[in-house]
């Protein structure tokens, strides 16, 4: 793959928990993503930037013991984590390469899949156009994107809600090549030689003292606080992350508010 900025919101052990509960509110709309885009039983699929291996697994749900899996990362220390979690679920249809040593002219998969990674690309065109080449002819990319620049939405309002989401455009920006990325799909896939994708799109909402929108929120202004801190947008000390979870739940529920997090958008298209 292209060379990437480096990833924002770090490699602790902590991001690797917060991608893992991530993965779990937004594994609805990948598997929608990877359904619409015909995964299906017996395929060979490639996760581009793997990260944990939550949408590894997740397409080896789907293409099952007759297909295959690759998950692909620069990161090799995150790379043990995910083999260590496929092997303690099972799977014996996957595989996690380090990208150096990814062999660059295959060209048998099925599918090519990114999540949340063109966002990081200083040439998102450029990165799809890598994952077609590793597609057969007549095969399919995919990528699914998440909205980290603008605003989100509360009705009723609520500040906190808006203020924090604030914070994270501001951490995205500092270190995000493109954070604009999802919403310019047709672009980069036109940039990249491919045809007009097929698109979607879909908003977490929430509301109530149960959501899990407001752990998402503080696990990932978590992982951006060091970039913040470092950049002087923030001063740790004055927003006392171990509460900021349960404020944000008071307010939202006592306004009896429902809020939006980070628009999701996906596209695919045949090569």
């Amino acid at each position: 793959m292209q060379e990437a900025a480096q990833y924002v919101l770090g490699n602790s052990g902590h991001e690797v928990q917060r991608l893992m509960f991530q993965s779990e509110i937004i594994r609805p709309i990948t598997m929608r993503l990877l359904r619409e885009a015909g995964l299906s039983a017996g395929m060979r699929a490639l996760d581009l930037g793997c990260g944990a291996g939550d949408v590894t697994m997740l397409a080896a749900d789907i293409v099952g013991p007759s297909g295959s899996v690759v998950g692909l990362d620069r990161n090799a220390d995150i790379l043990i984590a995910a083999r260590e979690r496929a092997t303690a679920a099972g799977y014996s249809n996957v595989a996690f390469v380090e990208e150096a040593a990814a062999d660059r002219g295959e060209r048998s998969f099925d599918v090519v899949i990114g999540r949340y990674i063109l966002v990081h690309q200083a040439d998102p065109a450029s990165l799809i156009r890598f994952a077609a080449s590793h597609v057969r002819p007549g095969g399919v990319v995919a990528f699914h994107e998440v909205q980290c620049f603008g605003d989100v939405q509360s009705l009723p309002h609520v500040p906190i809600w808006h203020q924090v989401w604030n914070l994270l455009v501001a951490g995205f920006a500092s270190g995000m090549s493109h954070p604009d990325a999802g919403a310019r799909l047709i672009e980069h896939f036109s940039s990249a030689g491919l045809d007009l994708p097929t698109l979607f799109s879909e908003i977490p909402v929430g509301g109530g003292p149960t959501s899990p929108l407001y752990a998402w929120m503080t696990l990932t202004l978590r992982s951006l606080l060091p970039r913040l801190e470092s950049d002087g947008s923030i001063d740790a000390a004055k927003i006392d992350l171990n509460t900021l979870e349960d404020r944000i739940r008071v307010a939202v529920t006592s306004a009896r508010s429902q809020v939006g997090f980070a628009q999701q958008y996906c596209a695919w298209a045949r090569v």
